[in-house]
């Protein structure tokens, strides 16, 4: 379906379905079955399944792919049919939904996490999610959303392997709970460190349904200019005879997304418990209506994963705590060709008692392998603080090094207006959606009129 949505999203209200595991229960999926290889195993369940949402209203339809990465197919055996498995079920939804419905390839998280927290690195979960989506486009999606995601840095990954191995636009969803997510992340935070990464939309899914996340909407549609997406649970689930219900009925569930897109929402579904009826009634009361206009400020923002700082004469010095750095310091340096980082932490720690808002970080130590010294320090330095970076390096592999570890907005430190210069620094700057500090110097000097 040829489609373009920018131009949609401008005139109205776009709806997506709503949640597919509940709607595989109620058609004799098991627990403990792989919802993935079901679908494939029971084309017209899943063809049933799409076929009704679009008839409530989609515009949307999510394919069954959510949980159809490799590290969670493996936990069936499934890892080695990723790629079959995705593809046939982007053929499912496409043959339903011709040209009556675009379809989003639904991408969740790996369940797996990232250095401090967990044991994965920046590599092993995008090469998940680079073989799941360039499946899903093969196959013919119209576009991409990632959903349900806990921790910004997973989310950032896999919004980072869509752009790199797609040309789809990206819908973003990440999962709260009492305002923040699982790992500490704000939705301010989000929208900020989301925003550089340039999807089509930002937004939340799942959480504790739309009483929830309304707030959360309305402070992400603050931070950015970007197209907000949002699928609330049909409530908060109870347990009732041992069976889990979501008690938001579709009046209610309509109810709630007029009130979503008053908050900022241009891209409205539901997640879990909710059905055709709930979307359908969804449907009705935002049919024909416009999104709400907004004006935001543009924000000059740097992020970590749980603060962020913001830039400009109107708010405090943003000042760059410069003290992890091994230039005239034997000690230090000595700590960093040995691998141990103990002095990089401490540095790091002090430096944030002393409220540094931002720390600069320079692994500048002749005869080491400063791409691999840089990965370990902003891993370490994360285990100590929650500040933004700022990443201080000549070397472009150090610097890309560095941006893959630290998880937020970072800063590079620095570049200058050569050509050269510019053309190895700034395609790492958009691919992982830093910042630059450029200096106003050329190879023969200063810039023209600076």
């Amino acid at each position: 379906m040829t489609v373009d949505i920018v131009n949609l999203l401008k005139e109205r209200v776009l709806i997506l379905d709503g949640a597919m595991g509940t709607m595989l229960q109620q058609k004799g999926m098991t627990a403990g079955e792989c919802p993935e290889l079901f679908g494939i195993n029971h084309p017209g369940v899943l063809e049933d399944i799409h076929r009704q949402y679009i008839e409530a209203g989609a515009d949307i339809i999510e394919t069954n792919t959510f949980g159809a990465n490799a590290f969670k197919l493996a936990e069936y055996g499934l890892q080695n049919r990723t790629a079959e498995i995705n593809a046939e079920t982007v053929r499912i939804a496409k043959k339903t939904a011709g040209n009556k419905a675009l379809v989003a390839a639904s991408i969740g998280p790996t369940g797996k996490l990232l250095k401090p927290m967990g044991e994965m690195v920046f590599d092993d979960l995008y090469q998940a999610f680079q073989e799941q989506v360039i499946a899903c486009e093969k196959a013919g999606a119209d576009l991409i959303s990632i959903e349900t995601m806990i921790d910004i840095g997973e989310m950032r990954i896999a919004l980072i392997a869509a752009r790199d191995n797609t040309r789809l636009p990206v819908i973003a969803h990440m999962t709260f709970e009492n305002g923040r997510t699982m790992t500490g992340t704000d939705p301010f935070t989000a929208a900020l460190i989301l925003e550089a990464l340039r999807p089509l939309a930002i937004g939340a899914n799942c959480s504790g349904g739309a009483r929830e996340l309304i707030p959360v909407i309305e402070m992400m549609s603050r931070a950015t200019g970007t197209y907000i997406s949002v699928e609330p649970n049909a409530g908060l689930p109870k347990l009732v005879n041992g069976e889990t219900v979501f008690p938001d009925s579709p009046e209610e569930m309509a109810e709630y997304a007029l009130r979503l897109r008053e908050a900022g929402a241009n891209i409205i579904g539901g997640c879990c418990g909710s059905t055709p009826s709930h979307i359908a009634a969804m449907a009705s009361v935002l049919k024909g209506i416009s999104p709400r206009r907004r004006s935001v400020k543009a924000y000059r923002a740097l992020a970590a994963r749980s603060r962020h700082v913001l830039i400009g004469p109107e708010y405090p010095l943003a000042f760059i705590g410069e003290r992890i750095n091994p230039t005239a310091r034997k000690k230090l340096a000595q700590d960093i060709r040995d691998g141990r980082m103990q002095m990089v932490v401490e540095e790091a720690r002090q430096q944030a008692q002393a409220l540094a808002p931002i720390l600069d970080v320079n692994m500048g130590v002749p005869g080491i392998d400063e791409a691999a010294a840089m990965g370990s320090a902003i891993l370490e330095i994360q285990t100590a603080v929650d500040l933004p970076l700022s990443i201080d390096s000549t070397n472009p592999a150090a610097v890309e090094e560095g941006l893959k570890s630290f998880v937020g907005r970072a800063l590079i430190n620095s570049t200058t207006g050569e050509e050269k210069q510019m053309q190895l620094i700034m395609p790492l700057a958009k691919k992982y959606g830093a910042a630059v500090l450029g200096l106003c110097l050329m190879k023969k000097g200063f810039l023209n009129g600076l």
